[in-house]
Order: C-alpha cells, then structure tokens, then sequence
C-alpha cells in the first residue's frame, strides 16, 4: 500500500481525523492501481464511524422546470431550450409518492422545488403537503426549496420539516461558471441559518461539472468545514440544451476514487449515491461504491432523469449484506 493510504489509514480510520485539503488532493491523483486499496481503506472508514446501515431516501418533484436561475448542468432552467417544462404536482399525487417511497422501505422522502428560493405559494404548499403526508405515512420529510429568509427557515421548522437540502455543488472558485444568476456565498448562507435552527444539513454538489482534481479536492474540503448531516454525490449526466449537454461523463474510476476521497475528508457523514451514478458507474461501478465509502442511497428516478429500478437497490443491499436503518432509529 503507498505511502499516501498508509498516512491516512492512521489519520482517518485510527482516529477519526478527516483528510485535509492538499490530502484530499493526494487520494485523488493515486493510480489505478492502488484503487482496489483505496476503497477497501474508505470502507473500513465507513464501517468504524458510520456502521453498516444504510439509509434509503426516495425524492419527488412539488414544482419541475420554468426555475429563474441559470445552472448550466440544470434541464429545469427556463433560460435554456430543454424539454423540461414547468409542472406543479397536487397534494393527492405528492401523499401517494410518499406512500410508494416508504413501500420500498425508505425512511426519507425529500420534497423538491425547481426555484431561486420558495414564494407564499410555494411555502403554502408545503405546509399543506407534509401535513397530509404526516398523517398518512410513518416517513421522514426532508426538502429542497432553494435559497431561503430566516422566517422561511423558521417555517419549515414549525412544519416538521426535519432535514433541508440545498446543494453547493462545486467548490468556490469553480462556482462561477456554473452559475451566474446567484453566488456560492448566498447558498452557504441558507446552509448555515439551516444548521443554526437545529434541522439536518444535507449538501452536496455534483463532480464533472468542469472542475479540475484540485478544485474537486477544494470542494471536499470546504464540504468538510461545513460539515453536514449528509452529503448527496451527484455525477454530470449531461441534459441536452444545457450549456454543459455536451460535457464528457465522469470516468467510472475517477467516480470511485473521488467517493472514496470524500469518505475519507468527512468520515461521519453520511454519504448518499444520487444522480447519474447509472451512466458513470452501472451496475458493478454501483456495488465498488457501497463497497468504497457509501453509506445512503437515493431508490428509483430523480426529478429529470431516470434511476434503477428501487428493487435493484435494495436486492443489492441485501447481497451486501447491509442492513437499511429503520425509521425507528432516526426520529
């Protein structure tokens, strides 16, 4: 085993102590060769702090599309020409995705809006929503709503609203040519009122969006100071009529070493397969990464592209031999 495995084999599994940025950096430039090494080293980081459970946390769409801001990988910005367009689901329809989402042993169901920040409506709505979904599904309600005030914050607190999710999804110095409409710093504002009120952060971004190894090694780093409940790792699945539809894919083992490394910059965290693992890691590239630091996964689609089949997932855990956690242990 090199050097670099063998420093932080010490550092992170022996004692705790999370990867620093020019660390992370390291991971990130070993070889093919020492990758077997490399996830074998970020699970054994994940059984000592996290355990073998794994969480299960299905997502659905409140309002798709027509969204204002102009995230260059997003198919839900109406400044771009995609197919995407602007629907609102029905509170009927969100209790019934609730309800097939705990069907697949989920604990977790994250309600997503396409927009800058929630209006009145939209917080209405909401409110009305895990409501009804309280009182028909023994579930978890997470959200995703944008950039949010302090009252809006205070709101969703009053609603039972226990984990928020609002990704950074780069590192600082890459933000800027992924979005425009809104800054790096308004986002990490949301994040710390979040954190302040007592709800769960959830946050993370999405690799390959352009970004050098030194910049994902700078996002690791920066995700670590925040340190978040969880940290969702989403990889580019290109949507035509972005600016970045014609982005190349992430390498699958370039995929696994940055899990790897991110597992070993934030060893308690919770670290959740999101989107585009299909295309960039498939079916075995999928196993290597429950095998190499993850601990969470998203079942069934997301809110623009198409997942595995959420049977998939959980056959696979079971394979595994990696209990999914109970409801009962996270309330």
């Amino acid at each position: 085993m090199s050097q670099i495995l063998d420093r932080a084999r010490a550092q992170v599994l022996n004692d705790g102590v999370g990867l620093d940025e020019a660390q992370v950096l390291e991971v990130l430039r070993l070889p093919d060769d020492d990758l077997p090494q490399l996830l074998q080293l970020a699970h054994d980081v994940r059984m000592a702090w996290c355990g073998p459970e794994v969480e299960v946390e299905g997502i659905v769409s409140l309002k798709t599309g027509g969204c204002p801001e102009d995230c260059h990988f997003c198919s839900q910005s109406g400044l771009f020409a995609s197919p995407v367009r602007s629907v609102w689901l029905d509170i009927p329809s969100l209790v019934e995705a609730a309800k097939q989402t705990a069907a697949t042993g989920a604990t977790e169901f994250c309600i997503v809006a396409a927009v800058r920040g929630p209006d009145r409506r939209l917080m209405d709505q909401m409110r009305e929503g895990v409501k009804a979904i309280k009182a028909e599904v023994d579930i978890q309600v997470a959200a995703s709503l944008g950039m949010l005030s302090q009252e809006q914050v205070d709101d969703l607190v009053d609603m039972g609203v226990h984990r928020y999710n609002h990704n950074l999804e780069t590192c600082r110095s890459h933000f800027p040519n992924v979005v425009t409409t809104h800054t790096w710093e308004e986002r990490w504002g949301t994040l710390r009122m979040v954190r302040d009120s007592g709800m769960e952060v959830c946050c993370g971004g999405i690799l390959g969006l352009g970004e050098s190894l030194e910049q994902r090694a700078e996002f690791a780093a920066q995700l670590a100071e925040l340190d978040p409940h969880e940290v969702p790792m989403n990889f580019l699945n290109p949507r035509p009529g972005t600016p970045l539809g014609d982005q190349p894919v992430v390498e699958g083992k370039d995929a696994l070493r940055a899990i790897a490394a991110f597992r070993l910059a934030m060893p308690r965290t919770i670290l959740r397969f999101a989107g585009g693992r299909e295309i960039t890691l498939g079916d075995l590239g999928t196993r290597d990464g429950l095998l190499g630091g993850i601990n969470a996964v998203i079942v069934g689609n997301y809110l623009t592209t198409l997942g595995r089949p959420a049977t998939a997932d959980l056959e696979l855990l079971q394979d595994l031999k990696m209990p999914v956690k109970a409801l009962s242990a996270t309330i």
